[in-house]
């Protein structure tokens, strides 16, 4: 090896020796003067946060007690004219001193005991308000790197995790004027990377523990957040958000974090287990998510924040891959993408949380199944909006039904609507109903103009309309609210024959799955579906089915029906509950449907269903039935079409318009002879009679078939044949009890 000249080595010691000596003499002058530049330091914090934040900070003493060490007593936050916000009896904190050479403060040792951080908000006056307030900067125009600030804030949190830390007493509490909470640290404590921690909720309500390794200097953390014998949960989210959610565990883990070439990438996963969802917008049931987990890469760069299509989601069995993109300019755009390779269709649906697919609850399948969807939307040209989804199958196939037979709508079935999620007058879909009509007796006229107002498409899609979607998605952001639905034909009798009328997300996806399996596995003839279709939706008040509604508004069979009275009726199935403010005290329409009579006639005649005309396609032809007439009463124009935009959801806004009743005639209360309406009215009751049976003995069913799966699927782990057969007896007498009860509820 080459030795070094000894020329170089005089020069280096001339340069090194003097800086070495100038660092000790700067050190030494920075040691003695330590005390007097701690107090300036804090004087200049005390005056910033009087006069930028309205803050009374005191401290009772401070001093250095070691080389990197400052002790502080009796701090105390005070926000004038507010709550006391913060109060630390003892801190002391140790920073590391190579770092602090460079400008970087990183904290090395923490000790606190007795403090609290108290937020409140009373009367609309909150103690913390201070936080939310922003300097204006009138001199910068220059625009944050997201990048830069990811990456410094990351650094920051990081920093100001002391090494080793040890806390007691140290409490944090928020009040309002309805409800209050209260996390009390008895004790945590970071000692060589190993974090513990106890934690009491609410005065003892429940403890909580935090858990596991902590190394920020090193960017790696993992830790977990569980309680003793008790869910996580905060009651005061659910008084809140009326969002109840709770977990049995939660973890988080940060591996790592890099920034470079403008963008700073953030590495880490989440996990929960048990975890339990339950809000009026999700589903009216406990959702519960056993096992799920996500490794989300977390990419931010000069003008944009992503989940990385690196990132990894699995719910159980299942794993899908996310992209998720939000760029904040020169203009919002909103990217999301979700992918999944060949699944097991048995693995998908078990994967399903519990409490979500009601109705597809035990269903059991075969084959695969692949899953894609993608959303591009760019906030200045949302009509431009990109909406694509699909779910690919490979020899799929149903094996056995579960709670849902999909299949009972190829026979007749009874069909129970419902009101505000209660169940009304169950009605009998089949030949001995004698208001259900075939498909074949149904006039053409009102077939077409249905499926031309609800679904022009209903032969040849599968159940979706992607355009109508895209379209409703895009009505729903430009309103910041779900406005304009996209349920085609298909879809609305799903909802209608094995779903609730619950408006809420869960629901809608499982409507949207159950079409899927519908369609793609022929289940039903698309005619058959036409025909269930017009023999159970609804046409106005305790009106169901194109059999009663044709009568009811027209006096004649569904056979006979005009143009004009088809478009009619096709004009009310969205708010079926209006029907009648349609119509003038004189039986005519209002003027206002000439253009939806127009629209309609005209689509239908550009598809060779109906012949051209300049008369608005029967418009002035439609006449509401006699006896109906004197139950409209006059009003004005806006207040009618208000009225006839009424959902049924809505229906308590409405008054109430009844059919006249019928009185016998004199010669009929003389020979005793019932009148139509009475014969009807018996007819009616001797079916209701008929439909209450059919459904007691589809209850009956159902629940044998239930008790069938859970004898099935008994879990026999740990337990002896004389255990299993003791569970089978118990299982089989709760069922004889159950259908006891629900016989007894039928004689009632």
């Amino acid at each position: 090896m080459k030795r070094l000249n000894p020329k170089y080595i005089r020069i280096a010691a001339f340069i090194l020796v003097p800086l070495l000596i100038i660092l000790l003499i700067g050190g030494y002058i920075a040691y003695s003067k330590r005390e007097g530049l701690l107090q300036s330091a804090i004087v200049k914090a005390k005056a910033k946060a009087k006069k930028d934040y309205n803050l009374d900070v005191k401290i009772g003493s401070a001093r250095f007690t070691g080389t990197s060490t400052v002790s502080f007593s009796d701090i105390t936050i005070v926000p004038e004219n507010r709550d006391s916000l913060l109060s630390i009896k003892n801190l002391s904190v140790s920073v590391k001193l190579l770092p602090l050479i460079v400008g970087e403060i990183k904290l090395s040792d923490v000790y606190l005991q007795d403090g609290f951080i108290n937020l409140t908000s009373i009367k609309g006056v909150k103690n913390f308000d201070f936080l939310f307030k922003k300097k204006r900067d009138t001199t910068s125009t220059h625009k944050s790197d997201l990048s830069e600030l990811a990456n410094n804030l990351v650094n920051e949190v990081l920093y100001k995790i002391p090494d080793n830390l040890s806390l007691s007493n140290f409490s944090l509490s928020f009040k309002d004027d309805s409800s209050q909470v209260k996390l009390l640290t008895k004790a945590a404590q970071i000692k060589d990377g190993d974090l513990t921690s106890t934690i009491d909720v609410d005065n003892g309500e429940s403890i909580w523990h935090l858990a596991g390794k902590m190394h920020p200097s090193d960017k790696d953390i993992d830790v977990k957040l569980y309680a003793d014998g008790k869910k996580i949960e905060l009651p005061i989210i659910q008084k809140k958000l009326h969002l109840k959610i709770n977990a049995d565990t939660i973890s988080t883990k940060l591996t790592k974090v890099e920034h470079s070439s403008g963008e700073t990438k953030i590495y880490g996963s989440w996990a929960v287990s048990n975890l339990v969802l339950n809000h009026p917008g999700l589903s009216p049931n406990d959702i519960i998510f056993p096992k799920a987990s996500i490794d989300a890469n977390l990419f931010v760069g000069e003008n944009y924040v992503s989940i990385d299509s690196s990132s990894m989601i699995h719910i159980k069995n299942v794993t899908a891959r996310p992209f998720v993109k939000y760029t904040l300019s020169p203009t919002k755009i909103y990217e999301l993408k979700v992918n999944t390779d060949w699944l097991s269709a048995a693995d998908l649906f078990d994967s399903f949380p519990q409490g979500m697919f009601d109705a597809l609850d035990g269903i059991q399948v075969a084959g695969k199944l692949k899953y894609s969807m993608h959303l591009y939307m760019d906030a200045s040209k949302i009509d431009d909006l990109q909406f694509d989804s699909r779910l690919d199958k490979d020899g799929f196939r149903i094996v056995k039904y579960g709670k849902t037979d999909l299949g009972k709508l190829n026979s007749p079935f009874v069909y129970t609507p419902y009101e505000k999620g209660k169940p009304m007058t169950p009605h009998f879909i089949g030949p001995d109903n004698p208001e259900f009509t075939p498909l074949e007796q149904i006039n053409p006229n009102l077939r077409n103009a249905v499926m031309t107002a609800e679904d022009p498409s209903f032969y040849t899609n599968h159940g979706f309309v992607e355009e109508a979607f895209r379209k409703s998605l895009a009505t729903d952001f430009k309103t910041k609210k779900f406005k304009r639905g996209a349920s085609g034909i298909s879809m609305q009798l799903v909802k209608n024959s094995f779903l609730n009328r619950d408006k809420n997300l869960v629901r809608k996806i499982e409507e949207i799955l159950i079409v899927w399996i519908i369609e793609n596995n022929r289940i039903m003839s698309k005619n058959r579906m036409l025909e269930v279709y017009l023999n159970i939706i609804e046409w106005g008040r305790n009106i169901y089915g194109i059999g009663e509604a044709s009568r009811f508004y027209f006096g004649k069979a569904p056979s006979e029906l005009t143009l004009g009275e088809s478009i009619y009726l096709a004009s009310i199935v969205p708010y079926p509950k209006g029907g009648l403010y349609a119509f003038q005290p004189d039986g005519t329409l209002r003027p206002g449907l000439h253009g939806y009579f127009n629209l309609i006639g005209r689509l239908m005649a550009g598809k060779g269903l109906t012949q051209r005309d300049t008369s608005a396609y029967g418009f002035y032809g439609v006449r509401l039935r006699e006896s109906l007439r004197q139950t409209i009463a006059p009003v004005d124009t806006a207040t009618a079409d208000s009225l006839m935009k009424h959902s049924s959801d809505d229906s308590e806004d409405l008054p109430v318009i009844e059919e006249p009743v019928k009185r016998p005639s004199f010669f009929q209360r003389l020979f005793g002879k019932k009148d139509t309406t009475e014969q009807k009215q018996e007819e009616k009751e001797k079916l209701k009679e008929k439909t209450a049976k059919e459904k007691l003995k589809e209850q009956i069913e159902a629940l044998k078939q239930e008790y069938e799966n859970r004898e099935n699927n008994i879990d026999t782990a740990g337990k002896t044949k004389k255990d299993i057969r003791v569970e089978k007896r118990r299982l089989k007498q709760e069922e004889k009890d159950k259908e006891k009860e629900l016989k007894d509820k039928a004689n009632l």
